[in-house]
């Protein structure tokens, strides 16, 4: 699984692309239950899903952590009990940026010294970058920061590389990916148990969940047809400059998203592994009435109609000849953590009130 996320990630690209309607990006959006919903199968036409508020909001305004503490770190040579006794100084990566708004949220922002680059949210810019443009770890930039703790969740590599952090002698955590709701929870207990945290782990996790089945509800009580079918969804990652296309299916985290959406996920329907390469076959069978994608790579394969053109299967299908094609931003969509029932409002405006603001 972590070698398919670190292929994916490698890929970058950038071009063009057709503007769909934005879902806004005010914090003074309607409620969703406010909003009109249409005929989700009459609707036509690409469609843009922004978060209406960036920021992650701490748990508590200052943390006291409870030192030292020692939990369990997967390491490739197994789980190997590591003690935590100093959280001053603390550097997170991972290939969505969860770990790192996981640690705000916990109210440890400002011991926060080094990040990933996938990170995206107000006071974050300041924190040192110590990833490349593949997502590949840079140890040398890691150490330079003298960090007191290290956590990651094996999402960015190679892994040998990044226990040399360990050789190193510096406490490194590795945990496990956050790759659904739940599991965005239960990172925040992770996280908060590696920091001396184990209190504010729960309640933000509390938090998560209960902000997530909120948005859940109002989406399934307001937005979905009460009767009749749900919309074929697929989730499909491209790197169009790369020749990079993948369906992604369970254990992706596009299942739970687009479970919570509403959706049939199509990527469950159709047997798929987590991460299944695109062919013509496969998506004309699947007939996605839906597609979801990551901001930049559809602006890496020249936007819709360069994707329509290049991948002509795509364009057979309902989703293709509708042109319904969603996106939201990279380090956004799949970024599992305190803000993944923002990423759920937004892209519920984009898939059922498309270009319906406040």
């Amino acid at each position: 699984m972590a070698g398919a996320l670190l292929t994916l990630s490698a890929c970058q690209g950038g071009a063009a692309r057709d503007e769909g309607p934005d879902t806004g990006t005010g914090a003074d959006l309607a409620p969703l239950s406010s909003l009109s919903p249409q005929d989700p199968f009459s609707i036509e036409g690409p469609s843009t899903a922004a978060l209406s508020d960036r920021s992650v909001e701490p748990i508590v305004g200052r943390a006291e952590p409870e030192l030292p503490v020692t939990v369990a770190s997967a390491l490739t040579t197994g789980d190997t009990e590591v003690t935590v006794d100093d959280t001053s100084r603390i550097v997170a990566f991972d290939i969505s940026g969860s770990l790192s708004s996981t640690i705000w949220g916990l109210g440890m922002g400002d011991r926060l010294v080094g990040r990933d680059q996938a990170a995206s949210f107000p006071g974050i810019d300041d924190v040192e970058v110590v990833t490349s443009g593949g997502h590949a770890i840079n140890v040398e930039s890691v150490l330079a920061l003298r960090p007191t703790v290290v956590l990651t969740d094996g999402s960015i590599g190679p892994r040998d590389v990044v226990e040399q952090i360990a050789d190193a002698g510096v406490p490194l955590v590795v945990i496990p990916r956050a790759a659904s709701f739940e599991g965005a929870a239960q990172q925040a207990r992770d996280v908060g148990a590696a920091l001396g945290l184990a209190d504010e782990g729960e309640r933000l996790a509390d938090r998560i969940l209960a902000e997530i089945e909120e948005v859940s509800t109002t989406i399934d009580d307001h937005l979905v047809p009460a009767e009749g079918e749900r919309l074929r969804m697929a989730f499909l990652y491209l790197r169009g400059d790369s020749g990079v296309y993948y369906l992604f299916g369970p254990g992706s985290g596009a299942d739970d998203l687009v479970q919570r959406l509403g959706g049939i996920d199509v990527g469950t329907d159709q047997g798929w592994r987590e991460y299944t390469p695109l062919t013509d076959e496969a998506i004309v069978a699947a007939d996605p009435d839906l597609l979801l994608v990551m901001t930049k790579g559809l602006e890496s394969a020249g936007g819709v109609d360069g994707l329509l053109a290049s991948k002509p299967a795509l364009a057979l299908t309902t989703a293709g000849q509708k042109r319904r094609i969603v996106d939201m931003a990279d380090t956004d969509v799949l970024s599992f953590g305190p803000r993944s029932a923002g990423v759920l409002d937004a892209l519920a405006r984009a898939v059922y009130a498309p270009g319906e603001g406040s």
